[in-house]
């Protein structure tokens, strides 16, 4: 059967009422000729096994539909208005914003929707709201950037950004779910995993837990199965358990004392029967008092304390060095303020003495009542013979004081010494060579250097100290005695020309008398 037969017949030509003009032959012929072609070009196609695919075919029917239509609208789609479906001009400010604006929310809605359903793991595509014209539309032109195929809609970043993370694996869940052995447990707990005690509500099974946490050697995982113990035991059975474990025990003792459970530790402490611990750790409590008075009474209250006989002894200190500091605080405060004492208005005082070490007590002192009598409270030897201060932590205090004033008539005083002949000699139970280091600190004239740097007796210490300060006469009596010419003739070169030493260094090399060793 052929196509033609396929089409059907032609209808008959409809009667006509009224005569018209017939006309020629070559317009009948043209008349004729187009409605032919029109019943020849139907869409309307019979089936033949030689004829292409149907999805193929109409694929290629739907591209000349929109050929033909671009053929319509494309001659005036220059001069056309683009409007949106809410009537406002496209591309326009107003439009631009509201097209952003719905764009993002759509993105956002689509996320949580798949968010929220969780069973599939493909992304949701952003859903946006059509703003072309039609003559766009049927054209098939992406003149807007915001218009995306299937294709690029998968390769953009921004639409894979909003999709949902995928599941974790059942794997992690187990850590919260499963039950895990306390050795399985601790080795999770090492490798930084999330594990849950909760489940060890047996006694056994919380000492197992802990006997596990400390064979594997980890503190902080051996602080954690002791947090969850101090919470779920009673403190008596925590206490007894923790006596025959020592390394646990150490662990809690640290920890409570790091995080200040004073109570606690203190009830630890008894329990163990460590009296001389519990002492400490309510002597330690002072600290936290800021009111003189109250940290007076409390050191007080502390004498009385199971502490060793040396710890009695430093503790009875305390509090005798803060009493003494309240009355020393008090009366300079008072001539500070009345402006009676001299030193007080030149050196007015920086801070407080009270709760001051005992060093800065007699720093203090020997600064600012270093001539008064020994029987005074703030008197430097009154402090030395009461807390009985060793002569050369006294001597290293007391020049530092002084020589911040630069009393050296004080310095001088403290190194001289009388025997039973009546004769006078210098001397120091710290070394000269640490009270020149002191006096230059605290920039002493070169005459007071040059008297303490000659009473050091090794002669090396003595050459460098002479030369590193600039002592030219102790350098070139320390190079006459040794009888050495030519470091003296060498050492001529650093002083200045025609000054006295180099007139003195002139002098001894041209003495006759001297018998040089070289």
């Amino acid at each position: 059967m052929s196509r033609r037969a396929l089409r059907g017949s032609r209808p008959s030509s409809p009667a006509v009422p009224c005569p018209v003009a017939v006309p020629g032959a070559g317009e009948m012929s043209r008349a004729r000729a187009d409605e032919e072609e029109y019943w020849h070009s139907s869409k309307f196609r019979a089936f033949t096994f030689d004829d292409e695919d149907d999805e193929l075919s109409q694929l290629k029917e739907s591209k000349r539909a929109v050929n033909s239509l671009r053929d319509i609208v494309d001659d005036d789609d220059d001069d056309l208005e683009r409007v949106s479906w809410s009537g406002e001009p496209v591309g326009s400010i107003s439009w631009s914003i509201k097209e952003t604006a719905s764009s993002s929310t759509s993105s956002l809605e689509g996320r949580d929707s798949g968010l929220q359903k969780g069973s599939s793991s493909y992304a949701a595509f952003p859903k946006q709201v059509s703003s072309y014209s039609l003559s766009s539309l049927f054209k098939g032109r992406n003149k807007l950037p915001s218009f995306q195929s299937l294709s690029d809609a998968l390769s953009d970043t921004g639409v894979k950004s909003y999709a949902p993370e995928l599941r974790r694996p059942k794997a992690d869940y187990k850590d919260y779910s499963s039950d895990w052995s306390p050795k399985d447990t601790v080795r999770r707990m090492q490798r930084g995993k999330v594990c849950s005690l909760e489940r060890f509500r047996s006694l056994q099974d919380k000492l197992v837990l802990l006997d596990e946490a400390v064979a594997g050697h980890d503190g902080n995982v051996i602080t954690a199965v002791l947090i969850f113990l101090k919470r779920t035991l009673r403190r008596e059975v925590l206490f007894r358990e923790l006596e025959v474990r020592q390394v646990a025990l150490c662990h809690l003792i640290h920890f409570l004392k790091e995080t200040g459970e004073q109570k606690l530790l203190l009830d630890l402490l008894r329990f163990l029967d460590r009296t001389e611990e519990v002492a400490l750790s309510q002597y330690r409590e002072h600290l936290n008092i800021q009111d003189v008075e109250k940290r007076r009474e409390f050191l007080k209250g502390c004498i009385g304390l199971p502490f060793s006989a040396e710890d009695t002894s430093h503790i009875q200190d305390h509090y005798t060095l803060l009493e003494r500091q309240i009355i020393i605080e008090a009366n300079d405060r008072h001539l500070e303020s009345a402006g009676q004492s001299e030193i007080f208005r030149k050196y007015p005082r920086k801070a407080s003495i009270l709760n001051m070490p005992l060093v800065t007590t007699l720093f203090y002192s020997c600064f600012y009542h270093y001539t008064e009598a020994e029987g005074t409270f703030s008197s430097p030897t009154n402090l030395k013979k009461t807390f009985k201060i060793p002569d050369k932590q006294y001597v290293l205090t007391a020049l530092a004081a002084r020589a911040k004033l630069r009393a050296w008539d004080d310095v001088d005083a403290l190194f001289t010494t009388k025997n039973w002949l009546g004769y006078t000699k210098k001397k120091a139970p710290i070394g000269f060579h640490r009270v020149v280091e002191i006096l230059q600190r605290n920039n002493a004239p070169v005459q007071v250097l040059q008297e303490y740097v000659r009473l050091v007796e090794d002669v090396e210490t003595r050459l460098n100290l002479a030369t590193k300060y600039k002592c030219h006469d102790v350098v070139i009596e320390t190079y006459r005695d040794l009888k050495d010419r030519i470091q003296l003739t060498a050492y001529k070169c650093k002083v200045e020309r025609g000054s006295a030493d180099e007139e003195k260094i002139n002098s001894i090399l041209n003495n006759m008398q001297i018998r040089w060793k070289n």
